[in-house]
């Protein structure tokens, strides 16, 4: 325990970067002192722009959901040890470790492409996803502001749309998500892995605390925009336990729904999360992994439709039945959301409209 802490990057997930499988060389630290050790270590985050030619991505798997999403930034300075839009990093060059914490790729002319999108004719509407891979709140957007300028941009043109976020900054936009729940827009969902500030600070260390996501869903219930909490990813031996206190506590907040999925370790994922297990609970470490193993047919990772998301075998049966009675009890009228895909313009962006 005590080399943990002395080797620990604090306010990071990932405590390496492991070898993207897209690179053909890489940096290795060959001394554990002096200047290897300052190039290799360094804390400041990178913010990366890019202008990239689309912005909408077609969801292909059927355990989404949502037919589409589109994702502002690329990498997450959230540094949520399970994530697995890590590995989505190596295909920027980047590692799926620190790298994706430390080098945040920010797709600056996202809303134009949207609007662009929007504008054609042969659009069939459906809601998009935001984001279907890293944090649309996560702390650049304090900068940046495209998250609100996406929002605006589905408000003009009356787009649905479908957050997922753990970040409290979406407060900040209530005045835009209250004009698209009126059309019914929009729906959130804030991430909730637990009740637990202390495994919250190693899980995911650069997010907003339980408390302040509990807060947001009291804010966003206030204003009438539709809202629900999302328990996941669920890691057996780690925050199964907390399922009913975060159930509880959201649906007191004024969440209406509920997911939840268990944590499949695919990629580099694999080996950044067993570092981070076994440097943080080296006492229960084996155990936690080997009931992972048993949720996806002997393996961490489960890349199998329907199957993947939430499970197999007596450790997943015993999660989702513990999830389903809590759901009942505290969301008994749990509410299933429609979107209203009637109302879209794509005339919208049209100045010439404007005149008349």
């Amino acid at each position: 325990m005590e080399n943990r802490i002395i080797n620990y990057f604090k306010g990071r997930g990932a405590q390496f970067n492991p070898h993207s499988r897209f690179q053909k060389s890489q940096y290795v630290q060959e001394h554990v002192e002096g200047l290897d050790e300052e190039f290799l270590q360094k804390e400041k985050t990178e913010i990366i722009y890019t202008y990239p030619k689309t912005i909408i991505n077609k969801v292909e798997s059927t355990d989404i959901g949502l037919g589409y999403s589109l994702t502002p930034y690329q990498g997450c300075e959230h540094g949520c040890i399970y994530c697995y839009a890590r590995n989505s990093h190596e295909f920027w060059g980047y590692s799926a470790g620190l790298d994706f914490e430390r080098k945040i790729v920010v797709k600056k002319n996202a809303v134009e492409l949207l609007e662009s999108h929007f504008s054609q004719k042969n659009w069939k509407v459906k809601p998009i996803m935001l984001s279907g891979n890293t944090d649309c709140y996560q702390p650049i957007e304090r900068e940046t502001e495209i998250t609100r300028n996406i929002l605006k941009t589905c408000l003009k043109y009356k787009h649905p749309i479908a957050i997922i976020t753990k970040n409290s900054l979406i407060t900040r936009d209530i005045d835009v998500l209250t004009e698209l729940a009126e059309h019914n827009l929009v729906h959130v969902m804030i991430s909730i892995t637990g009740t637990d500030e202390k495994m919250r600070q190693l899980l995911e260390p650069r997010t907003a605390t339980y408390k302040n996501r509990m807060a947001v869903l009291e804010a966003l219930s206030k204003h009438g925009i539709p809202c629900g909490v999302m328990v996941a990813p669920i890691i057996p031996g780690i925050n199964n336990h907390e399922i009913p206190s975060v159930l509880e506590a959201a649906a007191s907040a004024g969440a209406t729904s509920a997911g939840i999925t268990i944590v499949r370790l695919n990629g580099s994922v694999e080996h950044i999360f067993k570092d981070w297990l076994v440097k943080n609970f080296p006492d229960r470490a084996d155990k936690v992994w080997h009931q992972i193993m048993d949720c996806h047919g002997g393996k961490v990772s489960d890349t199998r439709k329907s199957v993947r998301m939430k499970g197999e075998g007596k450790i997943a049966e015993s999660i989702m039945q513990l999830f389903k009675i809590s759901r009942d009890k505290f969301m008994p009228t749990e509410s299933k959301f429609e979107f209203n895909c009637a109302d879209f313009n794509y005339k919208a962006g049209d100045k010439q409209l404007s005149l008349f």
